[in-house]
C-alpha cells in the first residue's frame, strides 16, 4: 500500500539484519510519515475530531496523527510496543504541544510531568496498558498503519482490537486504514520487489496486494459495526531516488528480502523499480490512493 505501501508505521522488527533502527526511525518521521497526512486529514475532517475527543492511537509509530489530532484539541494517547526509537520521536513531537514541559516520559508513560488530565500520553506496551481509570472512556481508536500489506497483519491488527475496544466507550468510531486498488496506487510496482526477493520466506512477512475487502474482514472478525468508508489521495513525493529509498525502506516491507538476500541487492533493486516514476528534476512522484473504513464499537 505504514503506508505508504508499507505497514506505513513500521514494524520495525528487532531480529532484521543491516538495520539501523534509529536511522530508520528518523527516515520514517522525516520522510515517509508525513506521505499519509492527506489520509489523517480526511478522517478527523469527516469525524469532526476536536475538544470533545478522547483519541487511541494504535500503533502510533513517531506520533503525527496524534500530534495533528491534538492540535484540533483532542486529547490524545499513542500505544505502540514495537519501536522505541519511533515513540522517542512521538515524546518530542508532542511534548512541543505544552511549552516548556519535559520531553522524557513520566512514570505513567506520559509525556513529562503534566497535571493536565488530557495532557498528550506515550504509551510503550500493549492497548491495554493505554487504559487510564480516572478518564472517560476513549471516544475515538485509530489503527492508520496500512492492512493487508503482509500475509499476516490482519490477524496482528484483529488482537490488537480486541484488546483496545474494551477501552473505547459505546459507540465509539474504530477507524482502519488500507491501501487502495494496486492499479491506482503506483507505488505496487515498485512494492512488488519485496515479493519478488521474498518468494524463499513466503509467509515471513513479505509484502502482497491489498485486497479489496481486507478491512471489512477485520472489522467483522473484531465484532465492529461498519459505519462508512472512503478513499483518499495520498501520492508518494521524494526529493530525489535517494530519498526514496530510504523511506520505503523505513515502512518494514522490504525487511523480509533484506533477509533474504542483502540491503546492496534490494537497494539496487528498488532504485530500479523507481526509474520509471523519476521525474526530469531528480524528484520521485507516485499517485497512490488509501482506503479508510469507519466501525464503530458495539
Amino acid at each position: 500500500m505504514t503506508p505508504t505501501l508499507v505497514r506505513q508505521h513500521p514494524s520495525h522488527a528487532r531480529a532484521t539484519p543491516h538495520v539501523d533502527l534509529r536511522a530508520r526511525a528518523r527516515d520514517w518521521s522525516e520522510i515517509q510519515e508525513r506521505m499519509l497526512v492527506p489520509l489523517y486529514e480526511a478522517v478527523f475532517e469527516r469525524l469532526d475530531v476536536g475538544g470533545g475527543t478522547r483519541m487511541l492511537g494504535l500503533g502510533c509509530g513517531s506520533g503525527l496523527a496524534l500530534l495533528m489530532a491534538a492540535s484540533r484539541g483532542a486529547a490524545v494517547t499513542g500505544v505502540d510496543s514495537r519501536s522505541p526509537e519511533l515513540l522517542a520521536l512521538a515524546r518530542r513531537r508532542l511534548a512541543s504541544e505544552e511549552p516548556g514541559t519535559p520531553a522524557g516520559p513520566g512514570t505513567d508513560g506520559a509525556v513529562g510531568t503534566r497535571a493536565r488530565a488530557d495532557a498528550p500520553r506515550i504509551v510503550q506496551g500493549p492497548p491495554e496498558d493505554a487504559a487510564d481509570p480516572t478518564a472517560p472512556a476513549y471516544t475515538l481508536v485509530t489503527a492508520f498503519e496500512p492492512t493487508g500489506c503482509r500475509a499476516d497483519d490482519s490477524e496482528e491488527l484483529g488482537e490488537l482490537l480486541a484488546r483496545a475496544t474494551p477501552l473505547a466507550a459505546r459507540g465509539a468510531a474504530v477507524v482502519l486504514a488500507g491501501w487502495g486498488p494496486p492499479e491506482r496506487c503506483a507505488t505496487t510496482s515498485v512494492l512488488r520487489v519485496a515479493a519478488k526477493l521474498t518468494d524463499p520466506l513466503r509467509g515471513t512477512g513479505g509484502w502482497r496486494p491489498a485486497l479489496r475487502d481486507d478491512l471489512e474482514e477485520v472489522a467483522q472478525r473484531a465484532g465492529l459495526r461498519p459505519d462508512g468508508s472512503g478513499r483518499v489521495a495520498c501520492p508518494f513525493g521524494y526529493a530525489d531516488t535517494g530519498s526514496a529509498v530510504r523511506g520505503l525502506l523505513s515502512t518494514g516491507l522490504f525487511d523480509a528480502a533484506v533477509a533474504a538476500t542483502d540491503p546492496e541487492q534490494v537497494d539496487k533493486e528498488l532504485t530500479e523499480a523507481l526509474h520509471p516514476h523519476r521525474r526530469p528534476d531528480g524528484t520521485v512522484w507516485m499517485p497512490n490512493v488509501f482506503r479508510y473504513l469507519i466501525a464503530r464499537v458495539p
